[in-house]
């Protein structure tokens, strides 16, 4: 089965590294770095050689704080194209990061093993038909179009999440497919973002696999001025301490450090 990975590698070893592949000019982090093929398909084989258990390909910027340019989805395959299939030949699973149903469709008939929807089946009213009908795995990530910093966005979350999980009840998604993300800096102000992490248990009573991509994010600059590319620290603690709090799937940029700090905070927990 496409999607029996997922349930095995949850059980055997959690948390599972994801790594990000942005095949896009406008990436907060990488933007530009992987738009040659050649190079996002030796960024790949580099993620795996470093222990990444999910490759995350991307082919349209969602960052969170604005300026990304729309991409329709004939660019977004059309970007995808020369990269998508060779990825997914690597043979590790590869999750397609796409709010638009047509391509989730296109990239899953093409090797793609699981979708990463940052709208959480609330943008595209067809991307649930699509993940129930191939009946993958499904990221559903909490978002909003603005931050509303008198919101407690934990109970925001749980709505948010409420709506999505009826969504695909009603589509057909079966609950052992979907995993759940908070979107860290989507819709959230730096300190709702660090709420989010630190209360991340709460979401745990949904009884769902938790996702947590904090890498590079920009509340990680408000606690420790930072451009991107020097938030290494930053992101790993989040990390660390999102897995403490129950994140079963954490999505990062750097997939060697981030790697072996999970085994060695694992280590360290194991001798406790």
């Amino acid at each position: 089965m496409r999607t029996a990975w997922l349930g095995r590698a949850l059980a055997v070893r959690a948390p599972l590294v994801m790594g990000i592949l942005n095949i896009t000019p406008d990436s907060f982090s990488d933007g530009g770095r992987f738009l040659d093929p050649e190079k996002a398909v030796a960024q790949a084989r580099a993620m795996i050689a470093d222990g990444a258990d999910i490759i995350d390909v991307g082919a349209e910027s969602t960052r969170p704080y604005g300026g990304a340019m729309p991409v329709d989805a004939d660019d977004e395959r059309r970007r995808l194209e020369p990269v998508l299939a060779r990825v997914c030949a690597l043979g590790l699973p590869v999750s397609i990061d796409t709010m638009k149903a047509v391509v989730a469709r296109w990239a899953l008939a093409r090797g793609a093993a699981m979708v990463n929807d940052v709208w959480g089946l609330q943008r595209d009213p067809a991307m649930a038909e699509v993940v129930a009908a191939q009946g993958c795995p499904v990221v559903i990530m909490h978002n909003r179009d603005s931050a509303d910093p008198a919101l407690d966005i934990v109970v925001e979350m749980e709505s948010f999440f409420a709506r999505s999980l009826a969504i695909a009840e009603r589509a057909g998604i079966a609950r052992d497919r979907i995993v759940l993300d908070p979107g860290i800096g989507f819709g959230k102000t730096p300190e709702q973002s660090l709420q989010a992490i630190g209360r991340l248990d709460r979401l745990g009573a949904l009884g769902l696999p938790l996702l947590l991509g904090a890498s590079r994010k920009r509340f990680i600059d408000k606690v420790s001025p930072a451009p991107p590319d020097r938030r290494l620290g930053g992101s790993i603690a989040a990390h660390l301490l999102g897995v403490l709090n129950g994140a079963a799937i954490v999505r990062v940029h750097d997939v060697a450090e981030t790697v072996q700090a999970l085994k060695v905070a694992a280590a360290i927990r194991g001798c406790a």
